[in-house]
């Protein structure tokens, strides 16, 4: 019988494979590719909500495991996929400078705010403010984290390259049958396919599609991060992949004129060269409306359990989450009550 059998290879599933695989449990990952959100995010990881100058929930904490984490995930795969950059905020008046420097004051953000103004000049941006600059930033590749990890489960034996039959799965007191396979636990990690799910459909998952491009600039230079209404992140030879739109209405993958029209527009509030669009995608996130993940047990079949909701942060809160929910299964700590999955059940009774 396996310890856990676990649907979904997303950020959120591969962090909850890896965190079981390193405690000595037996897994199996059920994945085919339909949900897409983690491949074509951003992956930029940031303790600092830009817009508002507020700080991410538990920031602190989770870079700390986000390092660990993709530490040993680079050295298993033998891959770099977390690359450390500066993200510097483009100030468009002096009032935005000063509530940059009210916000470095807060002690939950001091930690994050570099209180010395950026000055430099990049060739294609104008920036008479200048630039604030957030700490113990970067990005991590999704796509090629996702391949890598995936290719490495295929090698061992331990990923299921199709879809996930529900009305196949029988839920027994202690444990599940999958087809041939017995499980302790089974960890739904899906995304917003858990839509289809029917032990977890009724869930308040909200998804909220965002639209990026790849564009090539070849006078744009930029060797950080730069972050404003949308962020531009230097790739290399001259690529830049740019976004993001959100849209809370549209529940497709395809990308629109209308986010390509508003990536245009944003884009050419910030650079001042000529650029052209390489590519264009989109996915939807799975988002909650309190800004929380779900984490936790079904409240009728003990051996079913969700990780999700990790929103436009998977990057950061895929491994804490992952470790709440292992700690939560296997040692029977308690979970955050803003996060566990209970906080719907109880509203619903």
């Amino acid at each position: 019988m396996l310890d856990y059998l676990i649907v979904g290879s997303g950020l959120a599933g591969i962090s909850f494979a890896e965190i079981a695989l390193k405690n000595n449990k037996s897994i199996v990952v059920i994945d085919d590719k339909s949900q897409i959100s983690s491949r074509v995010a951003g992956g930029l990881y940031n303790p600092v909500i830009l817009k508002r100058f507020s700080e991410v929930w538990k920031a602190e904490e989770q870079l700390v495991l986000m390092e660990d984490f993709y530490n040993t995930i680079e050295a298993k795969l033998q891959t770099k996929v977390n690359f450390k950059l500066p993200i510097l905020r483009k100030f468009f008046s002096i009032e935005e400078q000063n509530n940059w420097f009210a916000a470095s004051d807060k002690p939950l953000l001091a930690p994050f705010l570099s209180t010395k103004l950026i000055f430099k000049k990049y060739f294609g941006i104008d920036s008479p403010f200048d630039y604030g600059e957030v700490l113990h930033t970067g990005y991590v590749d999704t796509s090629l984290l996702l391949d890598k990890y995936q290719a490495y489960l295929i090698e061992d034996n331990l990923l299921l390259q199709e879809s996930f039959q529900y009305d196949t799965l029988v839920v027994n007191d202690d444990f599940v049958e999958y087809k041939d396979i017995k499980a302790k636990h089974i960890i739904f990690a899906e995304g917003f396919g858990l839509h289809s799910n029917p032990f977890f459909q009724d869930l308040p998952l909200d998804g909220t599609k965002g639209e990026l491009f790849i564009i090539k600039a070849p006078e744009l230079d930029l060797d950080v991060i730069v972050n404003t209404s949308v962020f531009i992140l230097p790739l290399g030879n001259h690529l830049f992949k740019v976004g993001a739109t959100y849209n809370w209405k549209d529940k497709t993958d395809l990308p629109t004129e209308e986010g390509k029209a508003e990536l245009v527009e944003r884009i050419q509030e910030i650079i001042n060269c000529d650029f052209e669009i390489v590519s264009h995608f989109g996915g939807v996130r799975p988002t909650v409306r309190d800004r929380r993940p779900i984490i936790g047990t079904h409240d009728k079949y003990s051996p079913l359990h969700l990780l999700n909701g990790l929103g436009t942060r998977g990057v950061m809160l895929g491994p804490a989450m992952a470790k709440d929910l292992f700690d939560y299964i296997e040692n029977s700590k308690p979970l955050d009550p803003t996060i566990d999955i209970q906080r719907f059940y109880i509203k619903r009774k």
